[in-house]
């Protein structure tokens, strides 16, 4: 016998579960494009104490970049085609939705080497000098 107690179970656990609403981001969702980052799509529980922010060295990995397979958050990370030199563009990080794991990072503790971007064009800034460029943030 299939489905029975166990599948009227899933299916009431399932009406009964709470909505999952994606976290809102500092930058449109219409501004997102593909490649962009998956993973967890709630909103941050707490202020990080750094961000991710990439820096004018991105040449966005020919449109497959390496630091978006490793970002957790869902749209955190997202291509932004550059307009004048069209296939060309570069990678964005959404302050709001970064939560300052590292995983996009390519140098680890001590100069170990990790697996994220392999142009070292992401740097950690600490969140008041975010803060100063995008006012205050929210968690």
């Amino acid at each position: 016998m299939t489905g029975g107690l166990t599948g009227k179970v899933e299916s009431l656990e399932m009406a009964n579960a709470p909505e999952v609403v994606k976290a809102p981001g500092m930058v449109p969702d219409d501004q997102k494009f593909e490649p962009r980052s998956k993973g967890i799509s709630t909103a941050r529980k707490k202020k990080p104490k750094e961000l991710a922010v990439i820096t004018e060295c991105c040449t966005g990995c020919a449109g497959s970049p390496a630091c978006v397979e490793y970002c957790p958050v869902e749209d955190c990370m997202f291509w932004v085609p550059d307009e004048d030199n069209p296939p060309f563009g570069r990678i964005q990080i959404d302050p709001i939705q970064c939560i300052g794991c590292k995983k996009c990072l390519s140098k680890g503790p001590d100069g170990c080497f990790l697996d994220g971007c392999p142009w070292d064009a992401i740097v950690m800034v600490d969140i008041a000098e975010v803060e100063k460029e995008v006012g205050p943030m929210a968690y």
